[in-house]
Order: structure tokens, then sequence, then C-alpha cells
């Protein structure tokens, strides 16, 4: 499990987080909803140490993982596998080279054992083995966003910490994603966070979801339960996605 106490950040003069609460069940499917400046992505990435709270406690698997430094974040970070917005690929490696980086630092692995990850892991995120040995350039967005999953997977951790895995991808690549992110839950096991403004993401990969508002979580609920809520903010939010308004842009 994962699990935020009071957790607050400010960035200058500007509330972030305020003194949320929220725990995330080993095994399920979280998304969090939010316009931009919400908060999502700090949450996020205060799990894996990449941003600290100014307060409150955030824990992995019981762990209090708040305060750790550097060298004792690298075991949490192994658990705990971040797909970011962009693919983040290494451009001047193989998409073999890409999704064997981790495989080569941190296990103890020969070359026909990389090899075989390597190819295992694009399968399972949807690729042709035949795409090993050409350059990131060479792949469509759709496809370099997938190696970039089969590079965080390959390492095989608890955790899947998802931020904004269909921003820019056509409705067709996103749904691609969106299946990617159940197949991820279902084939590993894994425990995972999706930090979106896709309300279509949310209904077809998420077994929660909550709204973040200025700070504050202001509901959370299954899926079905949150589209039919009444409250205000989460109706206004809802109502500009159906008016074709991007939410991430609100």
């Amino acid at each position: 499990m994962i699990e935020f106490k009071g957790a607050t950040k400010s960035f200058g003069d500007k509330p972030v987080l305020r003194g949320l609460d929220l725990l995330i069940r080993e095994g399920e499917t979280f998304a969090i909803l939010g316009k931009t400046g919400a908060g999502k992505s700090v949450l996020l990435r205060s799990v894996v140490g990449l941003i600290r709270l100014d307060s409150g406690r955030v824990f992995v698997d019981g762990q209090d993982v708040t305060d750790l430094d550097e060298r004792k974040f690298a075991p949490i970070r192994l658990k705990c596998g971040m797909v970011f917005q962009l693919p983040t690929l290494f451009d001047s490696l193989t998409v073999a080279e890409n999704v064997a980086f981790g495989l080569r630092r941190h296990r103890k692995m020969t070359e026909a054992e990389i090899r075989n990850a390597v190819l295992e892991n694009l399968e399972l995120t949807g690729l042709n083995g035949e795409i090993a040995e050409l350059m990131p350039q060479e792949l469509s967005y759709g496809q370099q966003k997938r190696v970039g999953l089969a590079r965080t997977v390959a390492l095989r951790p608890a955790y899947l910490l998802y931020d904004e895995p269909t921003t820019g991808l056509d409705p067709l690549s996103a749904a691609g994603i969106n299946a990617l992110i159940n197949d991820m839950a279902e084939k590993l096991r894994v425990t995972s966070i999706v930090v979106t403004h896709d309300i279509q993401c949310v209904r077809t990969t998420a077994d929660r979801v909550a709204l973040l508002h200025e700070g504050n979580l202001i509901e959370t609920a299954d899926p079905e339960t949150f589209v039919k809520s009444e409250n205000e903010i989460l109706r206004a939010f809802l109502d500009g996605e159906a008016a074709g308004v991007k939410m991430g842009d609100c």
C-alpha cells in the first residue's frame, strides 16, 4: 500500500497540497484527477522522493519514506516504477539498450538473459521484437511511450506510477495505453496510481478515483459512483470535459 498523512507542499507562497490524507490499497488501480496545478504530479513524485513534502508523511509498504536520504531511497525507487508523461528515452541508445538500461544497473544477468528480458518486455507492452535495434526517433510517439513502459516494468516493480499516460495521444493510441494499464495490473499484479485529466482513462482502468482541487481531495469513489456525484466542484470539472475542454488545461 501507499499512504499519505497530512501531506502539505507549497511552492513559494502558493500551497499545492493542504494536509492531504490518502490510502491506496494493495493491488488496486487508483486514479487522481485534477486541473493543472492541483498537485497531482507533486503527490505522485513525493512517493519516490523526486519532490519532498513540507510536512506530513508518506508510507510505502508501511515504511515511512518521507525523510529518507538518496541512498536509502534507492530500494524504494526499485519498488516504484515511474511512467512519465513524456517517453524519456535515451536518444543515443537503441530500443533494446533503453529497455535493458535498468537491468544492467540493478540486476546480475548475462547478455543472453538481458536480450530475452528485452524481447519479453517489448512483447508484454504490445511491441514486436523487430523494433529492438531501432532508435527511438524511428518510432511513433505511441510506440515510444510503450518502450518507456517496457523499460519501467522490466525491473518488475510492485508499484506503477503513471503521470498523464495518455497525454499527446490520439484516441486510438490512448485506448491502447489504457488497455496496457489494465494488462500490467492483471499480469504483473502491481498496485497502480494514475495521474490523469482523461476521464475515459479513469473509466476504463481505475478501481477508485479521486478529484484533487486546490490541494484538497474533493471526492473519492469508484468510477461509476464518482461520475454520478452531485458535488459542485466535481460536476463543473466533468462538465468541462464533456464540453470538449481538456481538463488538464482548465
